[in-house]
């Protein structure tokens, strides 16, 4: 048995790609790797939020989902709209990486340098910035992340605001220079797992084995937790909502909010939960953010970004 796996193109991309295939190895199926370029690779001089944060990454690599060219698509689960497009689904995440933030750069720096200026597009980052570091100035630096260090080592900025896990598997552990508090500065939701994403004609002896090589279950009740929050708070890769789900003792916390595009206001909670509701308490959450002011928060950024 062959399994088409589709993935974008780049080398953190691909790393994900072929650490599938190695798992569907182990399980006794043979894996090809097809790459797709999707429309947020292929424009760089924007940010996400300008494109459109629906989609961005996955569009493309749907369409070769639903009419067969690949069997399963890899993608990074904080790349994930909170709402998929009718027929398509996720089956399995894989274990996560430590899910927090770090600032990776090719020299000494620190955060209360005045003249300092660090390269990011996340809408969720430069706001948990205005916050805590509202002296820093910041660029948007686009590319996938080999591009993102060449622009940084050429001038464009001191230091990238990245993932540690994206960080990490690109071998770039010796430039972090700063890792960030992901109690303080909670990250994206799904950030450090990958996820797997096919369509519903899929063969299910496929299925089957994808989801048995695959998924690892305590990452997947997390994702589920942060996932159904981020989809009752209807948010996209370019709105600041973060959320991270822990498990200890069988007891699922997940800790999430919105935080406005000023820094000035933040609406967060902790919710908790056996495992077995995981879905329930992430909507729990998403409700009591939007009820306490995040509703308003998100139209406000709505207006902001449509401008």
């Amino acid at each position: 048995m062959t399994i088409k796996i589709g993935t974008r193109g780049s080398q953190l991309a691909l790393w994900q790609a072929y650490h599938v295939q190695d798992l569907l190895k182990q399980n006794g199926a043979e894996a090809e790797i097809v790459t797709i370029e999707t429309k947020g690779d292929k424009i760089l001089d924007v940010t996400i939020a300008k494109i459109g944060s629906k989609g961005v990454f996955t569009e493309e690599i749907e369409e070769q989902l639903k009419d067969g060219r690949i069997d399963i698509a890899v993608h990074s689960a904080k790349d994930m709209q909170s709402t998929l497009p009718e027929g398509f689904e996720l089956i399995a995440f894989g274990e996560r990486e430590k899910s927090h933030d770090v600032l990776v750069s090719h020299k000494t720096i620190g955060l209360d340098q005045w003249d300092l200026v660090l390269g990011t597009s996340s809408t969720r980052r430069l706001a948990f910035l205005q916050k805590h570091y509202p002296h820093v100035k910041t660029v948007p630096v686009r590319g996938n992340l080999q591009t993102r260090i060449k622009k940084m080592k050429d001038g464009a900025c001191d230091a990238l605001w990245l993932a540690y896990a994206g960080a990490h598997r690109m071998a770039f552990d010796d430039m972090i220079v700063h890792e960030f508090d992901p109690t303080q500065f909670v990250p994206a939701v799904g950030q450090g797992s990958i996820a797997i994403e096919v369509y519903e004609s899929l063969d299910q002896t496929k299925r089957n084995l994808v989801r048995k090589a695959v998924n690892h279950v305590q990452t997947e009740k997390c994702l589920i937790a942060e996932r159904s929050f981020l989809k009752k708070m209807d948010g996209g890769c370019s709105i600041p909502v973060f959320g991270l789900a822990t498990i200890e003792n069988d007891v699922l916390t997940l800790s999430g909010g919105i935080i406005s595009l000023d820094g000035k206001t933040t609406i967060e909670k902790s919710c908790c939960s056996t495992t077995n509701a995981a879905q329930k308490v992430g909507e729990t959450l998403g409700e009591y953010i939007l009820e306490n002011g995040g509703r308003e928060i998100l139209e406000e950024i709505r207006i902001h970004q449509s401008n």
